[in-house]
């Protein structure tokens, strides 16, 4: 295959060199510092691009591989109030969009144990739910964007709250599921959900140890990807 990369900092630099070491080629390295360069590349020459750049970038170079019919996924964050656009972009160009605020296949099983802990959790009363992310201090965005398809699972299985607050930006409400974020080198991401009460607490975790799983799964989408339409996630290509 041969791919172009959205994005060059340390995760595309990674999946750079995954994709290379599985024997995909590169149709393009673009960054904030070539940009220009974009319009050089032969659209017809790209299997699929895969865009992990800045919030003010992505649209963007979304809109750029679809409206040119190239498949494309997405891990950026911090930029989700425009996607519905572009899902609507996706359908009118017959094209293939994919975005995952993770791409590690353990994040995903996590976010699945996630929303079962939560739909049992709805059945019983007497818990204060939270969550808390941890991730390095390069990251711009807070919360994460794991973070916040986390509280959609628990707030889709609970009948307890109806929106997410970041804590210290908002006091929220009893409806309003509160978020922690911290920003602590080297840490590449924790995501912590608890459930306390009086009695005991009950608790699930998920940390990464480096980027590699979320590039590894970057490049497994986008060998997965080809022959496929509309607007895919992890969902589709895990099966769950």
């Amino acid at each position: 295959m041969n791919i172009l990369l959205l994005g060059y900092g340390k995760m595309g630099q990674l999946i750079g060199q995954i994709a290379e070491s599985r024997g995909h080629t590169l149709a393009g390295k673009i960054s904030i510092d070539n940009r220009e360069d974009l319009q050089q590349i032969d659209p017809s020459t790209v299997d699929a691009a895969i865009e992990f750049s800045q919030p003010e970038a992505a649209v963007e170079n979304i809109t750029w591989c679809l409206e040119n019919n190239i498949p494309v996924l997405s891990g950026t964050t911090g930029w989700l109030n425009e996607k519905p656009r572009l899902d609507s972009l996706t359908k009118e160009k017959n094209g293939a969009f994919f975005y995952a605020s993770n791409y590690s296949i353990g994040v995903n099983i996590f976010f699945k144990v996630n929303e079962f802990l939560a739909k049992l959790m709805n059945e019983t009363t007497g818990y204060q739910s939270s969550i808390e992310e941890i991730h390095h201090t390069a990251k711009l965005d807070a919360p994460s964007g794991t973070a916040i398809t986390l509280a959609e699972g628990i707030i889709n299985e609970s009948s307890q709250f109806k929106d997410w607050h970041l804590t210290g930006e908002s006091n929220g409400n009893e409806q309003s599921l509160p978020i922690t974020s911290k920003r602590i080198d080297p840490a590449p991401g924790t995501h912590i959900i608890r459930y306390q009460s009086e009695i005991d607490d009950i608790e699930i975790s998920h940390t990464a140890h480096s980027r590699q799983g979320f590039a590894l799964g970057a490049v497994l989408v986008a060998e997965w990807i080809q022959g496929k339409k509309g607007v895919l996630s992890m969902n589709d290509f895990l099966s769950f």
